[in-house]
C-alpha cells in the first residue's frame, strides 16, 4: 500500500479542503486515515463500518477489547453514538467541548462492537482541533480514531511520527502540525452512578471536581475486565528502551538519576537523560544523551514534549532511559502517568 501524505495549515485549514476532501473519501470507502488532533494523532475509520474499524487493530496490533474513542464535530453527533445521555454530560460538554475530554456513555444499539471493544459503552469526544472537526463534517460520519501508533509505542503527536510507524500500512497521512497538548484525553464515565475518571489528560482531576463534586478518581481495568477506556489495561507509551522514572525532590531526582546512569553506563548501556530545564546542568559531562522537557514549573509544556523525546531517545538508540518524575498534582498526574505506563512500573523514589 501506498500512504499519501497531504500538508494541512494548522491555523487555516480551510486553505486545504482538497487535502481533506480526499482524507475523508477514504473514510468514506472503508479505508483509514491519520489525522491531527489537539491531544495526540488520531488513526481514523467510520465508526460505523465494522470492517474498517477492524483495520485499525489489525494494523496497530491493539488488542480487540481496547475500545476506541469516537469523534463527533459538533454536539449534534452526540445523540447518534449514544443513548441515555444524562445531565451531566451535556453540563459537561458545555465546559469542557470541544477539548481533550472523552465521556463513556451508553452506546446507541446501531455502534457495532467492534467500535467499542465489545462494550455496551461508548467513548465519545469532540475535538478542538479544526482539521479533525472538518474531517469528520467532510466524511459524514463520527470516525473511530485511536492514537496514530504502534500498539503500546509511544503516540503519534507530528505526522513524522505517524508515517514511522504506519507508513505503507494506512492509506493517508493528513499532517497539521504537532499536536498541542501532546497527551492523549482525559475520560470520563457517565454510565454508573457516581461519574469516575478513568485516565487523566488535558482536563484535570481538579477542573472535573471543580465542574461536579461527586466524581471519583482513577480507576483500573483488572486483568479479567473489558476497559472502558484506551489506555487503563494494556502497556502503553513504552519506547524500544527501557524506561526509569525517578521521584522525589528535584535536587534528590538529579543526585539518584547521575547515580544511576553511572551503573547504567558501567554495565555497557547506552543511557539518555530526561531532564527539565531546572537540572539540566547537572548531568553534564555524565556520558548521557540529556535532553530537557521544560521547565517542572511549566508543565503543559512537558506533557506536549514527552511522546516525541521518548521516540527521539529511540532514534538515537538509547538502551535506557532515566526521566525525572513530577508532583502529582494538575497536569502532573497526566504526565506521570504516562511516564509510569511506559517505564511498565519502574519507578525509583530518590
Amino acid at each position: 500500500m501506498t500512504t499519501v501524505i497531504e500538508r494541512v495549515d494548522p491555523a487555516d485549514p480551510q486553505k486545504n479542503t482538497g487535502a481533506i476532501k480526499r482524507a475523508a473519501a477514504v473514510i468514506k470507502a472503508g479505508g483509514l486515515a491519520a489525522f491531527p488532533t489537539e491531544t495526540v494523532y488520531g488513526l481514523g475509520a467510520d465508526a460505523f463500518n465494522p470492517a474498517a474499524v477492524k483495520k485499525i487493530f489489525a494494523v496497530k496490533g491493539r488488542p480487540a477489547d481496547n475500545p476506541c474513542i469516537v469523534h463527533i464535530a459538533g454536539m449534534d453527533g452526540l445523540d447518534g453514538v449514544a443513548a441515555d445521555i444524562p445531565p451531566l454530560a451535556y453540563r459537561l460538554a458545555e465546559k469542557f467541548w470541544p477539548g481533550p475530554f472523552t465521556m463513556v456513555l451508553n452506546k446507541k444499539s446501531g455502534v457495532p462492537y467492534e467500535t467499542t471493544g465489545g462494550l455496551e459503552t461508548v467513548a465519545v469526544r469532540l475535538p478542538a482541533n479544526e482539521t479533525a472537526r472538518l474531517l469528520i463534517r467532510e466524511a459524514g460520519t463520527p470516525i473511530a480514531a485511536p492514537s496514530c501508533n504502534i500498539s503500546g509505542s509511544p503516540s503519534a503527536t507530528r505526522a513524522e511520527h505517524a508515517a514511522d510507524d504506519l507508513f505503507g500500512k494506512i492509506d493517508i497521512i493528513l499532517d497539521g502540525g504537532p499536536s498541542v497538548i501532546g497527551l492523549e484525553s482525559t475520560v470520563a464515565d457517565l454510565t454508573a452512578a457516581v461519574p469516575s475518571i478513568l485516565r487523566p489528560g488535558g482536563i484535570t482531576a481538579e477542573m472535573l471536581i471543580e465542574a461536579e463534586p461527586a466524581f471519583e478518581w482513577l480507576m483500573s481495568a483488572a486483568s479479567d475486565e473489558k476497559p472502558k477506556s484506551p489506555g487503563i489495561k494494556y502497556t502503553h507509551y513504552s519506547p524500544k528502551a527501557d524506561v526509569v522514572v525517578v521521584t522525589g525532590a528535584p535536587e534528590e531526582i538529579a543526585d539518584a538519576i547521575i547515580r544511576l546512569n553511572a551503573a547504567y553506563i558501567k554495565s555497557g548501556k547506552k543511557t539518555g537523560v530526561m531532564a527539565t530545564d531546572e537540572t539540566f546542568a547537572r548531568y553534564s559531562n555524565q556520558g548521557a544523551r540529556v535532553v530537557s522537557a521544560g521547565s517542572r514549573y511549566k508543565m503543559e509544556n512537558v506533557a506536549a514534549g514527552i511522546y516525541r523525546l521518548l521516540r527521539e531517545f529511540d532514534r538515537c538508540g538509547a538502551d535506557v532511559i532515566l526521566a525525572e518524575g513530577y508532583p502529582d498534582i494538575g497536569l502532573g498526574v497526566s504526565v506521570m502517568d504516562r511516564l509510569i505506563k511506559a517505564a511498565g512500573g519502574n519507578v525509583v523514589r530518590a
